[in-house]
């Protein structure tokens, strides 16, 4: 009987452990640690006509991770700082008025010296503040309709708008400005990643709600979902 009991017990310490194990892989905590990211190069060893003729959708990813200098670098090509503008720093893609209405999340789950989680950039000092901890790629890409892309790329970056802050300028017409934001801000990806030797595909196909829900941004929309890895 006593025999039985320890191998009960040992099962119930080992089954504990797992549990506690995969609720700790995906906790919605929010930590609110802020990681400097390396410095973008504003120099490639590919020209843009190049980029532009090799540009193409990567569906298919390969296991290995992305370094936090390749993050930072599609980051900063996403919506990054660049030159000044007459009233200010402006950022490196086109937006009307000057309004930049998008925000940029990573979901990482496989970068070298970043912890799995959720992340907001921050453009101005080229930032990430993590909002969630965990590997919360299995449950984007259930958002996403279950796309593989989303499940096995190591990061996936989400731009997400308020769209309040373009309308309250330019009425109806700031949301067709915010679409015409984010076709700019996905160009400069796209090919930032072909520079790189990564691959990126535009997805479209999500339940808004779902993402929102998983990155815990509550009063923003959805507007584009982009996967990052290594093509395989």
């Amino acid at each position: 009987m006593k025999k039985h009991i320890k191998i009960f017990s040992l099962i119930a310490g080992a089954v504990c452990l797992i549990l506690s194990s995969f609720i700790a892989s995906e906790t919605t905590e929010a930590a609110g640690e802020v990681i400097k990211l390396p410095s973008p190069e504003h120099k490639g060893r590919m020209s843009v006509e190049e980029a532009i003729y090799k540009r193409r959708s990567i569906r298919r990813y390969t296991s290995r991770p992305l370094s936090l200098s390749e993050i930072s670098q599609v980051l900063w090509s996403a919506g990054g700082q660049t030159i000044d503008g007459i009233t200010g720093p402006t950022r490196s893609y086109a937006s009307a008025g000057g309004r930049y209405p998008l925000e940029i999340y990573l979901v990482a789950g496989n970068v070298t010296g970043l912890e799995p989680g959720i992340y907001k950039y921050n453009w101005v000092d080229n930032t990430l503040e993590l909002l969630k901890k965990g590997d919360f790629r299995g449950k984007l890409s259930n958002a996403a309709y279950r796309q593989s892309m989303v499940l096995d790329a190591p990061a996936t970056i989400v731009v997400t708008t308020a769209q309040a802050k373009a309308v309250s300028r330019y009425g109806k017409r700031g949301e067709q400005y915010v679409c015409m934001d984010a076709g700019h801000m996905g160009q400069n990806v796209h090919l930032q990643a072909e520079s790189l030797g990564l691959g990126t595909v535009m997805i479209g196909a999500y339940s808004d709600n779902e993402v929102i829900d998983v990155l815990g941004t509550k009063g923003e929309t959805t507007v584009y979902i982009m996967p990052i890895g290594r093509p395989r």
